[in-house]
């Protein structure tokens, strides 16, 4: 059995787990590694970059915001103040058009939301990420009309999933969450005694790599596979 008889709740992700996400901050990240060449190489580059965001997740938290900050700040410190302001500018812009870019879902989703909406599961959208892009999201993808409740969390460690238990007025074992990250999505949900399932991008961002063997965790390669299993 796929799903327990226990599930009350099914739980989504929504970033590269409903829509395409990582790759509009990899073209901005890739803008940014242009920008520093005259100064660093492309390694210290990232890894510069990926130490400011780690550093600055307890200040800004997750999202699109943050990680421009972190890349202007980034740029200022290795270049020694010497970047122009028409980089920070185009930096700025980048950041914006990630903000406006249209949503793409990813394959299988409405199929996915459609057969669990015709059961008598509850849908709830589980998300990190700054909450007034996460609503716009939201709405632009059409989906909100199949979520009875939207969580936009600070983080995702077993802290956060026993909050989000307590809004729903469920215990762990009622709930099964379905997304990208292991160690985000996944991993915390197991380990309180919930169910997931591993729904993997295509790319993952660095910071929600996990060490873990993946024997034990159930993964599909898409929505459409998963809900294939479900309907044999």
């Amino acid at each position: 059995m796929l799903i327990s008889n226990e599930i009350k709740v099914i739980a989504f992700d929504a970033d590269d787990t409903l829509w395409v996400n990582l790759p509009l901050f990899y073209a901005l990240e890739e803008e940014y590694i242009e920008l520093m060449r005259p100064y660093v190489s492309e390694k210290e580059a990232r890894d510069a970059l990926f130490q400011t965001e780690v550093g600055n997740m307890e200040i800004y938290g997750y999202g699109v915001k943050p990680f421009v900050l972190s890349v202007i700040e980034t740029a200022i410190r290795l270049s020694n103040n010497r970047i122009k302001p028409q980089a920070i500018e185009r930096v700025i812009q980048l950041g914006k058009n990630i903000l406006e870019a249209p949503i793409e879902l990813l394959p299988g989703v409405k199929e996915c939301l459609d057969y669990f909406l015709a059961t008598n599961y509850r849908l709830v959208l589980a998300t990190k990420g700054d909450a007034l892009d996460q609503e716009r999201k939201l709405k632009d993808s059409g989906l909100s009309r199949y979520f009875e409740h939207v969580e936009v969390m600070s983080d995702k460690q077993t802290s956060n999933y026993l909050d989000l238990f307590k809004k729903l007025k469920i215990e762990p074992q009622n709930f099964f969450m379905i997304g990208n990250s292991l160690k985000s999505d996944v991993l915390p949900v197991v380990n309180l005694g919930g169910e997931a399932i591993h729904i993997p991008f295509h790319s993952t961002w660095e910071y929600e790599s996990a060490d873990e063997n993946q024997d034990t965790i159930k993964a599909y390669n898409s929505l459409f596979e998963f809900l294939e299993c479900l309907n044999r």
